[in-house]
């Protein structure tokens, strides 16, 4: 049965929700900021903040964990940049800015930023 799993309202199919997530994920990583809406911001959270945690202990496990996931790029700059960076602090190393709505569709827009 089906009861009470849920998973990210991202109105796509299995595929594309996972590259949609992959390509944020890896332009926040690269860029060190990102601007979407506020479900897609929310599951890229989760997945950035996990891949931080991950890339503290620079091990060759964590780096070979991370390529699965992501491209040599952002690998590269989440053990070398991010990993040290954050190597002290528990966790909460991004944050949501409300960026009221975008002229077009009136949609609401959401900025995620390094802390």
């Amino acid at each position: 049965m089906r009861h009470r799993k849920t998973k990210s309202v991202i109105d796509r199919k299995a595929a594309p929700r996972r590259a949609l997530i992959r390509h944020l994920a890896e332009a926040f990583i690269v860029q060190g900021q990102v601007k979407s809406s506020p479900v897609k911001i929310r599951v890229v959270q989760r997945v950035v903040e996990k891949a931080i945690t991950l890339a503290r202990t620079n091990t060759l496990a964590s780096r070979r964990k991370l390529l699965q996931a992501f491209s040599e790029k952002s690998v590269k700059k989440l053990l070398e940049d991010l990993g040290p960076k954050y190597k002290d602090r528990k966790g909460g190393y991004t944050r949501r800015i409300h960026a009221g709505p975008r002229r077009g569709d009136n949609s609401q827009q959401v900025y995620l930023e390094l802390v």
